[in-house]
C-alpha cells in the first residue's frame, strides 16, 4: 500500500514538473531569436530537473534534500537571465516558472518561515523580471500567484497525505516495539516477584552456613539443607511461572491478536476452532500465532489479515508481504518449524504476489 501511495504521489507531483516544462516551453515556440531559444531551453530544462529532484526528495525519506535545495535555488536564479527574455511581450515565460517556484517552496524545507519567505519572494521576482524584460508587471504577477497557489493546492495535498501515511507506518512499527517491550517488562516483573524473595533467602542462608561451618557444623548442615530446600522451591516456582506463560487460552489469544492487528490499521478476520482443542495443540498454535502476528506488524505493510483454525490446522494470510530480513536475535519461522517437527507438526509458507500464506498442521 505504501509503495503504491508513493507512486501515486510522484505521478501527481510530476504534473507540476510538466507544467514547468510545457507552459514556459510555449515561449520557445514564440521566440524568433535562435540564441534566445537555446538559452531559454537550457534554463527551462535545468529548472524542471532541479524541481523534479526536490519533489522526489519530498516523498523519499531516505534521500537528503539538502543538496537538491541548493541546486533548485541555483537553477531558479539561472532561469532569470536564460528564460526571462523569451517571447517578450507575447508570452510571460518566466511568470510560469515563478508560479512553479511558489508551488515547490513548501517542499524545500520542513520549516515554515523559510518556505513562506520563498513563496512571498516569487511574485516580486516575477515583477522584477517583467520590468527588466520591458513587459507589463500585472500579467506576470497574476500568473505567478494564480498558478503557484493552484498547483500548490494539488501537490501540497498529496505530499501532506504521504507524510500522514509515513507517520502512520512509523506509529505502527513503534506500537509493535512497545508491545514487545511491555511483554518483556511484564515477564521480568513476574520473575522478580517469584524469585526475588527466594533468592534473598538463599543468599542469607548461604552466608550463615558459611559462618557456621567451623563454629557449629551441625547447625551449618541444617542451614545447608534448608538452602537446598529453598533452592528447589525457587526452581519449582520459576517453572510454574514459565508454565503459566505457555498455558495460553487459544480463544483469548485469537481475540488479543485480532485487537492488536485492528488497532494497527490491519483489517483482521478470525475464524476460531469449532471445538476445544487438546492442550498441546492449543499451545503450539498459539506460539505460531504470536510469531505470525509479530511478523505481520514488523515485517510487512499489511492492510488485511485472515486467520482460520480448522481442527488441528491453522492458516494465516496477509497482504503487504515484503523482502524483510529476519532479526538475527530471533529464530523466527525456522525455529517454529523445528519445534513443530518435534511434535509431528509441519509449517509451510508461500508468497503469491503481495500475499503471504502461513499454514500449520499438527
Amino acid at each position: 500500500m505504501l509503495r503504491w501511495a508513493r507512486l501515486a504521489t510522484l505521478a501527481t507531483l510530476s504534473m507540476t514538473v510538466l507544467t514547468s516544462l510545457v507552459m514556459p516551453g510555449v515561449g520557445l515556440l514564440r521566440e524568433p531569436d535562435p540564441l534566445l531559444v537555446v538559452l531559454g531551453a537550457l534554463g527551462i530544462v535545468l529548472f524542471a530537473a532541479a524541481q523534479a529532484g526536490v519533489l522526489y526528495a519530498a516523498v523519499t525519506p531516505a534521500v537528503d534534500p539538502g543538496l537538491r535545495r541548493r541546486i533548485f535555488a541555483a537553477a531558479t536564479v539561472a532561469s532569470v537571465p536564460l528564460a526571462g527574455p523569451l517571447a517578450v511581450p507575447d508570452w510571460q515565460t518566466w511568470a510560469w516558472i515563478g508560479g512553479s517556484v511558489v508551488a515547490t517552496a513548501p517542499m524545500l524545507t520542513t520549516r515554515r518561515w523559510p518556505a513562506l519567505t520563498v513563496m512571498a519572494a516569487a511574485p516580486p521576482a516575477s515583477a522584477g523580471v517583467a520590468l527588466w524584460a520591458g513587459d507589463q508587471v500585472r500579467p506576470y504577477v497574476a500568473i505567478t500567484v494564480i498558478l503557484g497557489l493552484s498547483t500548490l493546492t494539488i501537490s501540497g495535498l498529496q505530499v501532506w497525505l504521504w507524510n500522514l501515511l509515513i507517520e502512520a507506518q512509523e506509529g505502527r512499527a513503534a506500537q509493535a516495539r512497545l508491545a514487545a517491550v511491555e511483554e518483556r517488562l511484564r515477564f521480568a516483573r513476574d520473575v522478580h516477584d517469584v524469585l526475588g524473595h527466594d533468592l534473598s533467602v538463599i543468599a542469607l542462608k548461604a552466608e550463615l552456613a558459611e559462618r557456621l561451618v567451623s563454629l557449629a557444623p551441625e547447625k551449618a548442615a541444617q542451614e545447608a539443607a534448608d538452602l537446598r530446600r529453598v533452592a528447589a522451591d525457587a526452581l519449582t516456582n520459576l517453572r510454574a511461572a514459565v508454565h503459566g506463560y505457555r498455558e495460553v487460552d487459544l480463544a483469548a489469544q485469537l481475540t488479543a491478536v485480532a485487537q492488536v492487528l485492528r488497532s494497527s490499521g490491519v483489517r483482521c478476520t478470525v475464524t476460531g476452532p469449532d471445538r476445544e482443542l487438546p492442550r498441546e495443540v492449543a499451545v503450539q498454535l498459539a506460539t505460531v500465532l504470536r510469531e505470525a502476528t509479530t511478523n505481520i506488524l514488523r515485517h510487512s505493510t499489511a492492510g488485511w489479515c485472515e486467520i482460520v483454525i480448522t481442527g488441528t490446522r491453522m492458516t494465516v494470510t496477509n497482504d503487504g508481504a515484503g523482502q524483510a530480513v529476519p532479526d538475527r536475535h530471533s529464530s523466527g519461522l525456522h525455529g517454529l518449524r523445528e519445534r513443530l517437527a518435534e511434535v509431528g507438526g509441519a509449517l509451510r509458507t508461500s508468497v503469491e504476489g503481495d500475499v503471504f500464506h502461513l499454514e500449520v498442521t499438527l
